[in-house]
Formats: structure tokens, sequence, C-alpha cells
């Protein structure tokens, strides 16, 4: 004698539980679809910003010690004002470095042996160095900043390479990163610059 297969015919129990699970397969992948999109625009908006308005650095050397130290992350603001003893960052060599504005676009700087700094003639007062030194020094002093220029400085005198030395030089206004504003790594120092 031949079998005969029949199918269980489902009861309406078991289709709603079935009907449920689907639902929610396509809510949980409509879900997930949405986060995946979500998370992409942030990212590229972040990377917009980031990019655009506030770089994020890190600093290697030590040129702007005790200011700021190897390994520290930085923020930084793109800026068309500048003025004498904010930190930016800017573009030399296809590196980024980081030093102190001293002077800008017209001044005259001069430094004695000692490390003093004189811009047009009068000392300037440099309460964030921890120690003055003349450096690597290879201008005539004293110096007079060219048009669209400044005249930048490491806090670490000794050590930094920076507008003193013609390797370097000043620096074109289109070079220029950002303001260093605010630090975010290491957390003890988080805050302003």
């Amino acid at each position: 004698m031949k079998r005969r297969n029949f199918k269980k015919t489902p009861n309406i129990g078991e289709l709603e539980v079935e009907l449920r699970r689907v639902k929610h397969k396509k809510r949980y992948f409509s879900v997930l679809k949405s986060t995946i999109y979500t998370l992409i625009t942030v990212a590229a908006i972040a990377v917009l910003i980031a990019t655009l308005w506030l770089p994020v650095l890190q600093i290697y050397g030590s040129s702007m010690t005790p200011t700021l130290s190897d390994g520290e992350i930085v923020f930084s603001v793109k800026t068309d004002s500048l003025k004498k003893g904010d930190v930016i960052a800017f573009y030399h060599h296809n590196k980024i470095l980081v030093k102190r504005v001293i002077c800008t676009s017209g001044d005259w700087v001069d430094i004695d042996e000692s490390g003093n700094v004189f811009v047009n003639s009068k000392p300037l007062s440099e309460p964030y160095l921890s120690e003055k030194a003349l450096g690597d020094c290879n201008i005539e002093l004293p110096y007079q900043v060219p048009e669209g220029k400044v005249f930048v400085m490491g806090d670490h005198r000794s050590t930094s390479v920076d507008s003193r030395n013609t390797a370097v030089g000043c620096i074109s206004d289109e070079d220029i990163v950002g303001r260093i504003v605010f630090r975010v790594w290491p957390i003890p120092k988080f805050g302003r610059v």
C-alpha cells in the first residue's frame, strides 16, 4: 500500500507566531539599515568639520614644551586673525609644525644673546617660557617680517627650529592650519591651551 504524505496544516496560533517573526525580522533590518546610514552620515560630517574647521592634531617633539608636550592631542580652529602669543599649526615640507606667533607682517623682531625678544624695540613678555635662549638663529637681526607672513618661535627656545632659521623662515598665511585652542589628551591636562 502506498503511503500518502499529508502536510500538516498550521493552525492560527502558529501562523501568528510566524507572522510576528517575519515582521520582527523586517523591523530589525530596517532599524539596522537606518542606524548604518546615520553612522555614515555622522562620520562624514565629523570628517568635514575636523578637516575644514577644527583640525585635530597630535604633538610630536619637544619644541613647544612646557606649553605642549610630545603625544598630546589638540584642536585647532581655522582663523584669519592671528595675534602675538597665539599658538598655531602650519604646513612645512609636508609636515604640520606647531609654534607660537611672535610678531606679524611689518613688525621688527630682535633677539639678544640671552634670548630676550624685542618686537618693534619693546621687550616681549613671555610668561609661558621656562628658559630663554638665542637658539638656532641664522637670520640677520633685527629682522622685519614680510607682508602676508608671521614670525614664529617654539617655547623650548634652545631646541626649536623656527623663524629664527632660514630652514623654516616666516610662515605664509596660506600655510597656516589654524590656532591651537584646546587640549583633549591627556585627560589631566584637558582644557584651553
